[in-house]
């Protein structure tokens, strides 16, 4: 599975839930594809004061703050489907 994280270079939030998911990326076994909204106008338009956003394909997991608890219950539904 693949998430994607809506980012900003500029944003503290966006570094600190990047670094929060790469320990979680190993044990849960997932891909994390990073998306700077700044190069696409209709993301940013989109999420621009939500950054970081943590999504898998269009339903949100988390924003802001990584959400470990709502991660692992999103991870755990998607494999039982």
């Amino acid at each position: 599975m693949i998430l994607t994280l809506m980012f900003r270079e500029y944003c503290s939030l966006c570094h600190q839930m990047r670094d929060a998911l790469q320990p979680l990326q190993a044990e849960l076994g997932f891909g994390v594809e990073i998306v700077a909204i700044d190069d696409f106008p209709d993301l940013e338009e989109k999420y621009n004061e939500l950054v970081p956003v943590l999504l898998h394909g269009d339903t949100e997991i988390c924003h802001y703050f990584l959400d470990e608890p709502a991660l692992r219950d999103y991870l755990q539904a998607a494999s039982n489907k």
